[in-house]
Order: C-alpha cells, then sequence, then structure tokens
C-alpha cells in the first residue's frame, strides 16, 4: 500500500505581490515607531479563514508616508521582508477574500508604553458577482478606518473620499488618499504544483515555501510509516517535528535554516537534487546543525516583536554560529566547545504531539 503524502488542489491557490503602500498618515511625535507592517489573512466578510501572516515594511526619511516592501539586501532577502505571499483555502463562500491590516507597533516615549496602531484595512474580494475569480493583475486598495466591520469610516478625516467640488479637485484628493498596492500573479503549472504539496489552508512567504514542503513530506512519512499502527495516538519523538512550527514565531531562525540549506544545497550534484527521499535525509542533517542548537543555546536572547536591540543580538549570535559551522563543516565543534552554553534538555525538544490542539479543547 502506498504510504506518503500526496499533492491535494485547492479551492483557491494563489500568489501575490505587496508592492507598497502611498500616503500613509504620520504617526503623533510623542512615539518612536518601531516597526511599520502589513498583515493579511483569509476573511470572509464576518470571520478569519487562516492563519495571519505578518510582512514587515520598509521606508526612507525622505518618503516617510510611503512603504515598499522586499528591499534590496546583501545576502538572502529576511523572511520577514518578504512580499511575495502565497494563499491557499479550501472556503466555498461566495464572499472570500484577502483582509489586510496596516499597522504600526510603537513605544511611548514619556512613558515607554509599546502598543499597536492600526494604520487602516483593506478587503480584496477574490470573486465576482458570478463567482468567477477576479483577474490576476495590479490592485490599487483604498484604505478604511475603524474594523472590517464598520462602513464608511476614513483613515484620515482630512482628505476624506467624500469631498465636494470640481472633478479636478476630487481627483487631487483622491490621489492624496492612503492605499496599499498588491499584485495578483497567475500561477503556471511548476507553482500550482509546488502550492498543492502545501495544506489546504495556509499563507506564507514564497521565501519558504521549500521549507514548508521538507516538513510537510517528514510528517507524513512519520505519521505515515513511522508509527506501529495508524490507530496509535502515541506522542512521537522526533526534533523536526517537535519545533518546526517554533520557527515560523522565530523568523531570524528561519532565515539561518533557508541560508544553511542554500548553502548545502549548492554542494549537491544534480543527480542528488532529483532525489527525493536523499534530499529529505540531507535537510534533516542540516536542519540537526543549525536549528536545533540554535533554539536551545542560552547566548540566543528571547524572540521578542520590534525590539531593535534584541533583534540585533540575535542575528550577531546566529551570524556567528553559522560562520563557526561552516568553518568546521558542521555544529559538533561548537556543540562541544565550552564556550557554546545549552539550556537543560526538556522531553519537549523531542515530543511531537499531532492530537496536541484536539487535547487542549478536549480540557
Amino acid at each position: 500500500m502506498l504510504r506518503q503524502a500526496l499533492a491535494r488542489p485547492s479551492h483557491v491557490s494563489l500568489i501575490l505581490t505587496l508592492w507598497s503602500c502611498k500616503m500613509i498618515p504620520l504617526p503623533g511625535m510623542s512615539i518612536q515607531v518601531l516597526s511599520r507592517h502589513v498583515r493579511l489573512c483569509l476573511f470572509d466578510g464576518n470571520k478569519v479563514l487562516s492563519n495571519i501572516h505578518t510582512v514587515r515594511a520598509t521606508w526612507q526619511p525622505k518618503k516617510p508616508r510611503t512603504w515598499t516592501f522586499s528591499p534590496q539586501v546583501t545576502g538572502i532577502l529576511p523572511c520577514l521582508l518578504d512580499g511575495d505571499c502565497f494563499l491557499r483555502s479550501n472556503s466555498l463562500s461566495p464572499d472570500l477574500g484577502i483582509l489586510f491590516e496596516l499597522g504600526i507597533s510603537y513605544i511611548r516615549n514619556s512613558t515607554g508604553e509599546r502598543g499597536e496602531l492600526s494604520c487602516g484595512w483593506v478587503f480584496l474580494k477574490l470573486f465576482d458577482a458570478s463567482g468567477i475569480p477576479i483577474p490576476a493583475k495590479t490592485y490599487e486598495l483604498f484604505l478604511n478606518g475603524g474594523t472590517p466591520y464598520e462602513k464608511g469610516v476614513e483613515v484620515d478625516n482630512s482628505v476624506s473620499r467624500r469631498a465636494h467640488g470640481s472633478v479636478f479637485h476630487q481627483m487631487m484628493m483622491m490621489r492624496r488618499q492612503p492605499q496599499l498596492l498588491v499584485k495578483l500573479r497567475s500561477l503556471n503549472r511548476r507553482s500550482r504544483n509546488i502550492l498543492s504539496l502545501l495544506p489546504e489552508i495556509l499563507i506564507g512567504s514564497m521565501c519558504c515555501i521549500h521549507l514548508l514542503i521538507f516538513y510537510r513530506q517528514i510528517l507524513g512519512d512519520v505519521l505515515l510509516k513511522g508509527r506501529m499502527s495508524m490507530q496509535s495516538a502515541d506522542f512521537i519523538s522526533n526534533p523536526v517535528l517537535a519545533t518546526f512550527p517554533t520557527l515560523l514565531e522565530q523568523p531570524d531562525v528561519m532565515d539561518a535554516l533557508r541560508s544553511s540549506w542554500a548553502e548545502k544545497e549548492n554542494t549537491l550534484k544534480r543527480s542528488e537534487k532529483r532525489d527525493g527521499e536523499f534530499l529529505k535525509a540531507v535537510f534533516l542533517l542540516v536542519y540537526h546543525d543549525c536549528v536545533v542548537p540554535l533554539l536551545h543555546s542560552t547566548l540566543l536572547p528571547p524572540f521578542r516583536w520590534a525590539e531593535e536591540e534584541t533583534e540585533s543580538a540575535r542575528w550577531k549570535v546566529i551570524a556567528d554560529f553559522l560562520k563557526q559551522n561552516q568553518e568546521n563543516k558542521g555544529a559538533l565543534q561548537a556543540l562541544l566547545s565550552p564556550d557554546g552554553v545549552h539550556a537543560p534538555f526538556d522531553i519537549s525538544e523531542q515530543t511531537y504531539d499531532f492530537l496536541g490542539e484536539i487535547r487542549k479543547k478536549a480540557v
């Protein structure tokens, strides 16, 4: 009997690119902005139908009201800055679409209080009134204020869309409206086949898609081949399955894995790259050499969103570790070094509970 994870088509499968945000209102002088970002999810007008994916924006002091994505960088582009995203959904709702929310993370200068502030939202419906998918093109989406359950709320009352006057005046006011530019891209056969290897409901970064597929394939192997019986609901000892979801909450460690895998992949022969089982075995070795030591190193500060000092400190630890791995051709020397201090072993590092969410709900 064939036991492997198979490709599964979904009702919605597409790729989008975040281009830029224009005319975004400036925050007050009393706060310091720590992060500008866009959060997106699948939405049907009533409830969220997927995970919430976050993409951080960049900006230039000369154009503080313009946000951009996927900047040119040395080395690999951090996945947190990647504006190319994939979406998959099996929802049959005729009102299915993508909900975007622009926001900033800030710290108040006077009190040190941290918080989040919305800069507007917009909903892009994926099907027209006849149920036909909207065309793949660039969309200029005007932002709304308030919440997705409120209508007619302006982001900036000083440039209201309901402004009266001449046609020229109204055109000028529309150009000053806060807006998000998004491009929906059509899928070729290769892209469609790649996306079909992912879960049926998911939004994520395109630069991480090959790592998600490896995880999915390893999960399939363990669940379909590695258990004593298909009825067994026991915990599974597998450090990759136990720790990989953590990477989705620590994008810098995900970037370390991307970098290590890209480096290793460049050394493989063409015939080896065509061998799926061989690639999985090599990926497991790279994962154990890179991710497992980093996640349990006491030198790596805990991940904190939009804390520049913490992010810089984590990047330094990660970069030093990757350099040491490269020089020593693996992590063994770093693991045995007296300078590398690791947290005490915990069984959760090895334990994968595929019924974990169901168990939590049952308590």
